[in-house]
C-alpha cells in the first residue's frame, strides 16, 4: 500500500527526519532523511512493517523468525531473497526501536516463548543494512551506499527517530489540546 508523494503524512515525516537528521544529528544525507522519512510514512500501514512471510504464507512479527527465513543456508530460497528479508529487518529494528522503543524493552522484559526476546535489535538492523550493502552489484549498485550509511550510523538514526517520536508526540498533545478547549467551549455555549 502506498501513500501519494503529496500526502500532508509523508510531507510531515519528510520535515521531521529531514530537520532532526540534519540540523541535530548533523547526519546530512539526503539519501539516508529521504529513506528513512519514506520508512515512516511505509509503516503507516501494518501490511507493510509485516510484509514477510514464510514459506507456509504466514506473516513473520518476531525478528529472531525473520533471521531464520533470510538466511540462505535455512530458510531463505535465494540470495534476493536473504535481501529482501535482510532490508526489512534494518527497516523494522529501526523503526521499531526509533518510534516505539519501550515496546523492545516491554518484550525483553517478559521474555515470551519468542526468539525476538533474545535479539539485539540494534545489533540486528546494523548487521542486516550491513548484509545488503554488501550486494553492490548489478541492480543493487546504487543502493548499497545508502545501506553502508544506515548501518554505519544506525544508532544515530534511532536517535533522530526518536527525536522525530518527540515531536509527533507534542503535536498529538497540541491537537488534543485544542480539541479538548474547542469541545469546553461548545459545551459552555
Amino acid at each position: 500500500m502506498q501513500i501519494d508523494r503529496y500526502h500532508p503524512l509523508r510531507q510531515l515525516f519528510g520535515h521531521l527526519v529531514w530537520r532532526h537528521f540534519f540540523a541535530d544529528l548533523q547526519l546530512c544525507d539526503p539519501r539516508v532523511a529521504t529513506y528513512v522519512s519514506a520508512l515512516l510514512t511505509d509503516f503507516t500501514h501494518t501490511d507493510n512493517l509485516y510484509r514477510i512471510r514464510d514459506a507456509q504464507g504466514q506473516r513473520l512479527d518476531d525478528v529472531g523468525e525473520m533471521l531464520i527465513e533470510s538466511n540462505p543456508l535455512l530458510e531463505a530460497s535465494s540470495f534476493d531473497r536473504e535481501r529482501q528479508v535482510r532490508k526489512h529487518i534494518g527497516d523494522y529494528t529501526l523503526f521499531m526501536t526509533g518510534i516505539f522503543p519501550e515496546n523492545v524493552a516491554d518484550a525483553r522484559r517478559r521474555r515470551q516463548l519468542r526468539m525476538d526476546a533474545f535479539v539485539d535489535y540494534v545489533k540486528a538492523g546494523k548487521e542486516s543494512y550491513a548484509i545488503v550493502s554488501s550486494f553492490d552489484q548489478f541492480e543493487y549498485r546504487d543502493e548499497a551506499p545508502l545501506f553502508r550509511q544506515l548501518s554505519e550510523n544506525f544508532e544515530l538514526a534511532v536517535y533522530g527517530l526518536n527525536l522525530v517520536r518527540q515531536d509527533l508526540e507534542r503535536l498529538r498533545g497540541e491537537r488534543y489540546c485544542r480539541l479538548q478547549a474547542t469541545l469546553d467551549s461548545e459545551s459552555m455555549a
